[in-house]
């Protein structure tokens, strides 16, 4: 009997969907496994990536269900955000309407591969009901000081009328539509996530051996700790009357190079430049290029030549009363320290490759073994030079003692800074969260009451592209004041999507009988966190990553969750390549899903995905693998229709032969590697290819007993990667009896030979294979025996046997 895929495939997935086979059981005493694999953006169909990272969810969750755990295997949508008025604008569809027939298309397509989804707990980020708690969150943050509104530079898209975050912007222009990306100061919402960069940043450690380290570092280079002293430099009488301010505030995390400095620079945005520009006190050239600076994105900068212009105005140095020249400059951020750097270029790369362009001072003031001046000695070791009294002294401690010094005279303070920003978290498009926040002309800005959540999206709207439709919606925006009862507005600004997809780990963790009256039930919640194993791709090791321990923390505190991270172990899957190039249609290198179920099945794609290369790797598409994949699993189930079903049949290790020992051998090498690939290394590519050696080795012996027993061991292996198959054939066989944890048995891995080194001085001469009942003394003689034309005319002075390794034999 052929192979049917489609036929199988579909009697099973209709068998689990009457049985509700994925459901969480309520039973909070057994033992749990909370699998999660990033939830997608309902584009409209899924790709390999998704097949990936779902197959791999999959194949974990049916391991741990089939060995007796209590799994939560959820499935959602991030479905709010820019595409889907994208769509809105060039189909002449409602975001809405798109976006719900997008998710009812991929459900159905990530159901036919056969993922064991609970389907109880399906969300999407922009149903009403997750809406209405993700606005309480915000209100309760805003009510604690954890969120707050300021006046900010904000990377603008013009064509979007849009506020973008820094990873948004690519060469300059908008990630989305390609419009050019300007600097523009408005008001907005902002999450206070530097309150928790401490504990985001101690809380790395505990995630040691269970997040990859690459992970980690990029984490942790985000937050990006740094301790040093904060000072003043005061303006000199002239520059002081022309920008009309004292001093300039820096940060140096190398206060022993302090003697050093030989310029500041300021950054694009900082208020003496904005001064000097606003009042004329610059060419009109040099005027428009720092101009241009102010509207190239944080990233555009750090990528970019270093440039800068003097402003023609001079600070002091605090210790020597020294002009030191104030320039502008693109490699200063005016969101780290104060926008203001001190210069030091003969001890600081990015300031030497500035200096040596403007031909600027450098200035040597720590000895170390490098005495030319060609580049920077960034070392932190040697002794001071030209530093007035702290001359001579070891650079770290110079350091401290002259912050002591700044402290004790009240020049400056030690400070602890953070690369890591506050997150902005107003967006100016119809298609998100709307803020749930009031202006009314009394009260000022005051958060909705919670018995008026959701405040939903109105229907009734029109997307053109231009300007957010919520502001120009006839009714939508007027309410009244919660506060006094007055006429007031509400914000129409939405929320970042990031928001939405910060919490759904924890929402699914809630039992979905619960959902209409509360976030969270705290017994199911409780029960099921932290994520046991998070899957998803490396592009979310920073932002996504960071932002769900975050509200983790901060839900904490709130008092709705409990623990301090949210997700114990994480996977990031590789990217999967076509043509050495990641799939994307304007490549014309897509490879649709759709097409491989139709033409080879589910399990096939299945087996493909895993076979093809370790998770972490990037996966290089190859048809003749597809193809190999298809052939293998037509030859495994026209074989397994011919072993023998029900009962198992005896097996006497003792009374089988040389290759019926090897392959019996081989399956429960698989079967031992199955715990350690599906609970550790997720390596299914030697997974599979071991069960492919024994299946090889079976096919030697004329055994129906073992022939009967590999099948009933392989096929529970393989379930969790071609379940379909697998349950098709043990149901057959074994009517699923197999669908247990199998114990190993010791007595097929005794080994009753193995090999021996021979050596003769140290030299490898021979190999011999010895039985495990030989004496030692018979050993040395086999040994000796096999390398005796090395040992005539010779005297044996000293035999070594290291037990099952070697044998070396010492002559003179």
């Amino acid at each position: 009997m052929a192979y049917e895929a489609k036929k199988i495939e579909k009697k099973w997935q209709e068998f689990w969907d009457k049985n509700q086979s994925f459901e969480p059981k309520e039973d909070y005493t057994l033992k749990k496994k909370y699998i999660l694999s990033m939830f997608p953006y309902p584009s409209g169909r899924i790709h390999m990536g998704h097949v990936r990272n779902y197959t791999i969810g999959d194949a974990l969750a049916r391991y741990y269900r089939k060995n007796g755990y209590n799994v939560l295997h959820p499935i959602g949508f991030d479905s709010f955000g820019m595409p889907a008025e994208n769509a809105a604008i060039k189909h002449k569809i409602h975001p809405k309407t798109w976006t719900y027939e997008n998710i009812a298309y991929m459900k159905k397509e990530l159901f036919s591969l056969g993922l064991s989804f609970s389907q109880k707990r399906i969300l999407a980020t922009s149903d009403p009901l997750y809406t209405k708690f993700e606005q309480e969150f915000f209100i309760k943050m805003f009510e604690k000081g954890l969120i707050y509104i300021k006046e900010a530079q904000v990377n603008w898209c013009e064509q979007d009328k849009t506020v973008l975050a820094n990873e948004q912007v690519e060469d300059g222009r908008c990630w989305r539509c390609g419009h050019e990306v300007v600097q523009k100061k408005m008001p907005g919402y902002y999450v206070k996530i530097t309150s928790y960069a401490t504990e985001l940043l101690d809380g790395l450690e505990a995630l040691k051996d269970k997040w990859s380290a690459q992970v980690l570092t990029m984490q942790e280079n985000w937050i990006g700790k740094s301790e040093g002293l904060e000072f003043s430099l005061f303006l000199d009488e002239e520059s002081g009357m022309k920008t009309t301010a004292k001093k300039i505030e820096v940060f140096t995390t190398r206060a022993d190079t302090l003697y050093g400095m030989s310029y500041i620079a300021l950054a694009p945005e900082h208020e003496i430049v904005q001064h000097l520009l606003d009042n004329s006190h610059l060419s009109s050239e040099i005027s428009s290029k720092i101009k241009a600076m102010q509207n190239q994105s944080q990233r555009e900068r750090q990528s970019a030549e270093k440039e800068g212009y003097f402003l023609g105005i001079y600070a002091l140095h605090p210790l020597s009363g020294k002009k030191i020249p104030v320039w502008v400059a693109n490699f200063v951020l005016i969101d780290y320290g104060n926008g203001a750097v001190m210069a030091v270029p003969a001890h600081d790369e990015r300031d030497f490759e500035f200096a040596k362009k403007y031909n600027l001072k450098i200035i040597k003031v720590i000895e170390g073994q490098e005495t030319n001046l060609n580049q920077a000695y960034t070392q932190k070791s040697g002794k001071l030079i030209q530093s007035a009294e702290f001359s001579g002294l070891d650079c770290n401690e110079a350091r401290k003692k002259i912050m002591d010094y700044f402290e004790d005279n009240n020049l400056g303070q030690r400070v602890v800074n953070f690369k890591i920003r506050d997150w902005g978290v107003s967006r100016q498009r119809y298609w998100g969260a709307p803020i749930p926040m009031v202006k009314c002309e009394d009260c000022g800005i005051v958060s909705e009451n919670l018995e008026n959540l959701p405040i939903t999206l109105p229907d009734d709207i029109e997307i053109t592209g231009e300007g957010n439709p919520l502001d120009k919606h006839p009714t939508w925006k007027f309410c009244t004041c919660p506060k006094c009862g007055k006429q007031a507005l509400r914000e129409s600004d939405t929320l970042d999507t990031f928001f939405q997809s910060s919490w759904y780990f924890a929402r699914f963790a809630s039992d979905e009988k619960t959902w209409e009256q509360k976030a969270f039930d705290k017994k199911s919640v409780d029960y099921w966190l932290n994520v046991d194993q998070y899957i998803g791709g490396i592009e979310h090791a920073i932002l996504h990553l960071l932002y769900a321990r975050f509200f983790q923390k901060a839900l904490r505190d709130l008092g709705y969750l409990r623990d301090n991270e949210p997700f114990c172990r994480l996977l990031t899957q590789g990217m999967v390549l076509k043509d050495g190039a990641k799939m994307s249609k304007s490549k014309g290198n897509v490879v649709d899903p759709d097409e491989i179920i139709n033409r080879y099945g589910a399990d096939t794609a299945r087996l493909f995905i895993l076979f093809a290369a370790p998770p972490a790797k990037e996966l290089e598409w190859n048809d003749d693998a597809l193809e190999g994949a298809y052939r293998f699993l037509c030859r495994f189930y026209e074989r397994a229709l011919n072993v023998r079903g029900k009962e198992l049949l005896k097996i006497e290790q003792n009374s089988l032969n040389k290759e019926e020992k090897y392959a019996r051998l081989k399956v429960y090498e698989a079967l031992k590697k199955s715990e350690e690939v599906y609970t550790k290394n997720f390596a299914f590519n030697t997974l599979i290819a071991a069960c492919m050696e024994a299946l090889n080795a079976l096919n030697v012996c004329k055994n129906e007993a073992l022939e009967q027993e590999g099948f009933y061991i392989l096929l529970n292996i393989l379930e969790p990667i071609i379940p379909h198959i697998c349950f098709e054939l043990s149901e057959k066989l074994f009517e699923c009896e197999n669908f247990k944890k199998i114990e190993l048995k010791d007595e097929v891995f005794v080994k009753e030979s193995f090999n021996l080194a021979v050596s003769v001085n140290g030299k490898k001469r021979a190999q011999i294979e010895v039985l495990s009942e030989q004496s030692e003394d018979e050993i040395l003689q086999q040994a000796k025996q096999s390398v005796k034309k090395w040992l005539e005319n010779k005297k044996i002075v000293k035999e070594i046997y290291v037990k099952n390794k070697l044998v070396n034999l010492v002559i003179e």
